[in-house]
């Protein structure tokens, strides 16, 4: 992939390199750097949990000192000058500075004084800000109760208080709703269209990547690539493959291909399995063999089509890491597929705070050994709806049963047959892995050989072995992921609840937890998800899309999607589903108005 040839680029990295000491090791953060971002472009920082982006961004603002290498960022060095650099540069670090007891409009003024603009300047200078991230509305709410993506346009209008010359952005987008997210894309599309202004953005959202002029691929510190997305797709060609078999679901087309030789990548879309392979199909063959690569599934059919962003950057990390699809995860051995009962019903359900109606008579019902998916915007109502599931907020009004217990009268027993993993890592963080999977095993009331039979499986499963005494809080994001997930199934519950589950987390961690949800629902655990990853929602066998609380369209992903299609869309993916579904409730609750 060939560099960037700018003979002034606004940021230059020559031969980075940082390292730190974690107890006895010494760990590199970043290995011999050499790269560059055009002025006025989005230059986006792609890699998995743990590569390297926000040292490397951390870096860039002079909050670092680089062990060797040098960073020059608008013709300045960052290390033998770091303040004039900051002075230049906005950073909207992963966990932006909100005070959530101020209002948005004293935040901005917070920031406003920190980063020295005049009185005079600022009535302008917030209209703009307000006007372009749609908060003029909000000026008095305060901050604490914005939903998630409006204090993600909060903390950007916040770093853009003082107008920078070149604008870090580390993961902005983590953990918002497809609508939120592209709204933000908007206004870093007008700052570099309107203002010239240089962004480098770190994500986890693969799309986003193919919104950039250019790209940085880092992994475990070193560069795997630079230049245009399009180069890296590019690459790619007759390697990207759809497969399906007549009569067998698609988690099993999926656990097949995923093991079968020459195949990188295969997760599931829409009706089928998309497949990378390791090299094109043979000469004059326009796909591969379905005999040869797969001889279990017969009736196999396996169709070209386009590559995307997405296969370039997990064929790279594979052949980098040399991965493997992890085995299945253990389940719970008293689950089977059985008999298609109900095993969650929601019947009508209403919550209410004071006179605020968070959740507004919702009703779904979910099949043993489905996976149910709990789509929405931010502030929708979902995490509202799961703590209710759970038995750890009461219903105002409506119906709850799960696994058969009514959770007005038996929350408590319900529970003891309900995994849950939450959206923020909720682990004790001062505790050890080991520690933590040892009092989870207590709370679960695991004693003698039980109890270690459950542990030995969690490290043996998750890999957890290595990093046993390390303290919980210090674990890539990958690792705190497999840990919550091993706590969560240590009591072998008949249902699991995952709120946003992946949050942050790399592709190759996503696809690797993904195959142990899918073993889990083929052996008839039930699975309810919420997520913001809108291709996670294709491995969803139905779903519900929430607003304000109540719900607008349910069905399968298919139908969701088909509901969507137009003759100038033909073939929309699950995120333009969802955004035609919560745009079309905001017009028709503007008409009603």
């Amino acid at each position: 992939m060939a560099e960037q040839t700018d003979p002034a680029p606004a940021l230059r990295l020559d031969g980075v390199r940082r390292s730190f000491r974690v107890g006895r090791r010494t760990v590199v953060a970043l290995d011999g750097i050499t790269a560059a971002a055009a002025h006025g472009a989005v230059t986006g920082l792609i890699g998995p949990d743990g590569a390297g982006k926000t040292t490397l961004m951390r870096l860039i603002a002079g909050l670092l000192r680089a062990d060797a290498g040098r960073i020059e960022v608008l013709g300045l060095d960052v290390g033998r000058d770091p303040l004039s650099v900051q002075a230049r540069l906005g950073y909207m670090p992963q966990r932006f500075g909100l005070y959530e007891d101020l209002s948005v409009r004293e935040n901005l003024d917070l920031y406003a004084d920190l980063q020295g603009v005049a009185a005079a300047d600022r009535p302008a200078r917030y209209r703009e800000l307000l006007h372009m991230t749609g908060l003029g509305p909000f000026t008095g709410r305060i901050a604490g109760r914005l939903s998630g993506g409006m204090k993600q346009k909060l903390g950007l209008a916040c770093t853009l208080v003082h107008p920078p010359d070149l604008l870090l952005l580390d993961e902005p987008t983590v953990g918002v709703d497809p609508v939120s997210r592209r709204e933000l894309w908007q206004i870093i599309d007008h700052l570099t269209r309107s203002a010239h202004m240089t962004v480098l953005f770190s994500t986890a959202y693969l799309d986003e990547a193919e919104r950039c002029q250019s790209v940085l691929l880092i992994h475990e510190g070193r560069l795997l690539g630079h230049g245009d997305p399009g180069g890296f797709t590019a690459e790619m060609a007759g390697r990207s493959f759809f497969a399906a078999a007549e009569g067998v679901g698609r988690r099993r087309v999926q656990a097949v291909l995923a093991a079968a030789p020459g195949v990188v990548d295969a997760v599931i879309q829409g009706r089928a399995v998309r497949v990378v392979t390791a090299a094109p199909a043979g000469p004059g063959s326009p796909a591969p063999d379905p005999a040869r690569l797969a001889p279990d599934l017969p009736g196999l059919t396996i169709t070209p089509t386009k590559p995307r962003f997405e296969d370039s950057f997990v064929a790279r990390l594979q052949a980098h890491a040399g991965a493997s699809a992890p085995a299945a995860a253990g389940v719970p051995a008293a689950a089977g597929r059985g008999a298609a009962e109900d095993v969650i019903v929601v019947d009508r359900l209403t919550r209410r705070f004071g006179s605020f109606v968070a959740v507004n008579d919702v009703s779904f019902r979910v099949a043993r050994g489905e996976i149910f998916g709990l789509l929405g915007a931010n502030g929708a109502g979902k995490s509202t709806t799961f703590r209710m599931l759970c038995g750890l907020l009461p219903a105002s009004e409506g119906t709850l049963r799960v696994a058969g217990f009514d959770l007005r009268r038996a929350a408590a027993r319900a529970r003891g047959r309900i995994g849950y993993m939450a959206q923020k890592f909720s682990l004790y963080g001062d505790l050890s892995v080991r520690q933590n999977l040892r009092f989870f095993a207590a709370a679960y009331r695991l004693t003698g050989a039980r109890q270690r039979t459950r542990l030995a499986w969690a490290e043996n499963e998750f890999d957890l072995a290595a990093v046993g005494e390390a303290t919980a809080r210090d674990l890539p994001l990958g690792f705190k992921q497999r840990l919550a997930l091993a706590c969560a199934l240590m009591h072998e519950p008949d249902i699991l609840f995952l709120d946003e589950p992946t949050s942050g987390v790399d592709p190759l961690a996503r696809r690797e937890f993904w195959r142990r949800i899918n073993a889990l629902a083929d052996a008839g655990v039930t699975v309810l998800v919420t997520t913001h990853f809108m291709e996670e929602a294709e491995y969803c066998d139905r779903l519900v899309i929430m607003a304000q609380g109540a719900v607008l369209t349910a069905g399968t992903p298919d139908a969701i999607k088909g509901a969507a299609r137009t003759p100038g869309h033909p073939d929309p993916t699950m995120e333009d589903a969802f955004i035609a579904v919560i745009e079309a409730a905001d017009a028709a609750a503007q008409a009603a108005a």
